[in-house]
């Protein structure tokens, strides 16, 4: 379910009072966050050292997953179910960014002939809200629920380019810049560079970062205030798009999408 794990929230923690707060919950949190893509089954003990829990507490937990559905164990490993995609689902049914952006998105895919995703940034990843349904037989584009290192992909960079310089500091301060291809970006200093260029053009185009075959282009979505709540997107297939041909071509309808939203959030 998830390409790249974080433990760093995409906001300040909501200030509450001491009474209020149900640490076992929190906990029980911090253990689903703790499976990834590598760390797909993993032990109690294994659990207890990726959230800093006592390897009693962590079983516990586990054990009241696995009775509730939402993980399962063959005695010593344990993993979690497809029950857990009801957490994603419930956001992604309740939300109103996915439900007011799906109309334009699949506008913009009928016109363009590429899939379309709306994503949003959490932590340290971009999570993949909405996506066209694509006019392809065969298409390029990531999944409702999908996590995917923000530094790699369009959404990330457009995303950080709508925060302060005292925010995107600290971010990329804290980013484990992984490289997935050899056109990684996992210099900070150069990383950066790439975010300011974004702020600039109002728009970032990223290739072979995440695939060698890839290419993306994304823009921020703004509210009816200027706030940045999501990004516009497409992947694409570097045989079929060039980097001018995306920015005489799809730009420019990206933004015409970006503008139309924005008296709808």
């Amino acid at each position: 379910m998830s390409a790249h794990a974080s433990s760093t929230s995409s906001t300040d923690a909501f200030p509450i009072e001491p009474e209020d707060h149900i640490e076992g919950l929190a906990r029980g949190l911090s253990v689903i966050e703790a499976f990834d893509a590598a760390h797909s089954r993993m032990s109690a003990s294994e659990v207890a050292a990726r959230t800093g829990l006592s390897r009693t507490a962590a079983r516990r937990h586990l054990l009241t997953l696995c009775h509730h559905g939402y993980a399962n164990t063959d005695g010593k490993l344990f993993w979690l179910t497809a029950r857990v995609l009801r957490l994603g689902e419930s956001f992604l049914d309740a939300a109103r960014v996915p439900r007011l952006v799906q109309p334009a998105i699949e506008h913009l895919s009928a016109r363009t002939s590429e899939t379309v995703n709306v994503s949003v940034l959490e932590g340290h990843d971009v999570v993949y809200i909405s996506r066209s349904n694509s006019p392809r037989l065969v298409s390029v584009g990531f999944y409702p629920g999908l996590r995917v290192a923000a530094h790699v992909v369009t959404p990330g960079v457009a995303l950080l380019a709508t925060l302060d310089d005292s925010k995107l500091q600290r971010w990329v301060g804290e980013h484990v810049f992984t490289a997935y291809t050899s056109k990684t970006v996992t210099d900070p200093a150069v990383f950066l560079q790439h975010v300011r260029a974004a702020r600039e053009l109002g728009y970032w185009i990223i290739e072979e970062h995440l695939d060698p075959a890839l290419l993306g282009v994304a823009m921020a979505v703004r509210d009816r205030r200027g706030v940045a709540v999501a990004a516009i997107s497409m992947t694409l297939q570097m045989h079929s798009w060039s980097r001018e041909q995306v920015i005489a071509r799809l730009v420019p309808v990206l933004s015409e999408t970006a503008q139309s939203l924005r008296p709808l959030l």
